[in-house]
């Protein structure tokens, strides 16, 4: 037996009367600590005055962690469901924390494209193994309430910003601020690396896989397949990239995480500009206020994970998405037009958009159970991310480059 043999599948499988409400603290542990990638505004303002260069540079780095979370998941998806969520949990605390290291170390000498390969690569490689394995997982646990499983895991995506956005503050703030030899980003760094890996090993241990056949009590299979829009057999991921349902939910996602990617990567600036004196140039919101905003909207997006997965057990998924993407194009205009005129209005119009950007990435391994059924549905997860790639490119890219023409 080899030191690393208990990450493998075989010793992962349940006892019997394993009680599968123990399966959600293992992926919140890992969702809540990979979900710190959309608090990378509160620092951002910070690398770029220590490498003296532009927005569009430093956000390329985030663009690089989505595209990496996206071609990840979809090279090692089938990887994730033959070796299981332990060892794929595993890799991913390596990754992730091994990310921020290399990232401080770019940061320590100078190194732009440590930074990028560090966080941005390596980082984003433990985004995607950490982003579907316990997806995968808590599908196959919860078969009754598919929408309610999803939803527990992936809120801890949205949420984790929540916590690591006034915790980043924090201790920029302890270790000296925005300081032009970046040592303040560099001891964050550092801190974060260590801290995430601990709270990843928590959900690594605790991770358990269903035995064959096994299915929660009182719970009739052939109840599931009589629902409309409910598949009734099993597709590989090979083949269900074939179907035109892959590639129509894959527009749908690239639409939905431009727009809202757009907001998170920038967010706490956003709120300053929005609210500018107009002879001043004085933005009436504080950069502690902005940075309560980026939390508020993690809130948003954790909540929205949560609450609209559940609900499209009741509503139905299409219906859901159709809500999503109609009811985002009209709030994206009300906030361009009449979002300036009040700090509270436009709170809630972001924080319902950025509910329905969560909800949609919540409710998506459901749907995509619904059209496929179970058999590598994380191996197809994974290759439909790669929307959350593109979309990840796309995003920051417009806003970042919008920004830098208007100086």
């Amino acid at each position: 037996m080899t030191a690393l043999s208990f990450l493998d599948r075989k010793h992962t499988v349940a006892p019997p009367g394993y009680s599968r409400w123990l399966i959600p603290p293992a992926g919140l542990a890992i969702h809540f600590c990979i979900g710190q990638v959309y608090a990378t505004s509160v620092y951002k303002q910070a690398l770029v005055d220590h490498f003296n260069t532009s927005l569009t540079a430093i956000g390329v780095i985030f663009s690089i962690a989505i595209v990496m979370l996206g071609v990840s998941a979809a090279v090692f998806g089938t990887w994730v469901d033959r070796v299981g969520p332990r060892r794929t949990m595993f890799t991913a605390a390596c990754c992730w924390s091994s990310g921020f290291l290399i990232a401080a170390l770019g940061i320590a000498t100078g190194q732009l494209w440590l930074v990028y390969l560090g966080y941005g690569f390596i980082g984003g490689i433990g985004l995607g193994l950490g982003y579907i394995s316990p997806v995968s997982t808590l599908i196959k646990w919860f078969p009754d309430r598919p929408g309610l499983a999803t939803g527990m895991a992936i809120m801890g995506f949205g949420g984790g910003a929540m916590i690591a956005a006034p915790l980043s503050r924090a201790l920029l703030g302890w270790y000296g601020g925005a300081s032009p030899d970046g040592m303040a980003v560099v001891k964050l760094f550092v801190t974060l690396a260590v801290v995430y890996f601990a709270f990843m090993m928590f959900g690594v241990f605790n991770v358990r896989v269903p035995a064959p056949g096994w299915k929660p009590a009182h719970f009739d299979p052939s109840k599931v397949k009589a629902k409309a829009m409910v598949t009734d057999g099993n597709v590989s991921a090979a083949n269900a990239i074939k179907t035109p349902q892959f590639w129509l939910v894959w527009t749908v996602i690239v639409c939905n995480v431009t727009a809202g990617i757009g907001i998170l990567e920038q967010a706490a600036n956003m709120a300053q500009d929005f609210f500018r004196d107009g002879a001043t140039a004085t933005s009436t919101v504080t950069a502690t206020v902005a940075a309560g905003f980026v939390g508020l909207l993690s809130l948003a997006n954790m909540a929205g994970r949560f609450g609209w997965s559940s609900a499209s057990d009741y509503l139905g998924r299409k219906p859901t998405y159709v809500m999503y993407l109609g009811g985002g194009i009209v709030l994206y205009i009300l906030l361009a037009l009449v979002g300036s005129n009040s700090t509270a209005l436009f709170v809630i119009i972001c924080a319902v958009i950025i509910s329905f950007y969560g909800g949609g990435f919540a409710t998506l391994p459901a749907y995509l159970r619904d059209l496929f059924g179970t058999y590598q549905v994380g191996a197809i997860h994974g290759r439909l991310l790669t929307a959350w790639s593109t979309a990840g490119v796309l995003g920051p890219l417009i806003v970042n480059r919008v920004l830098d023409t208007q100086g």
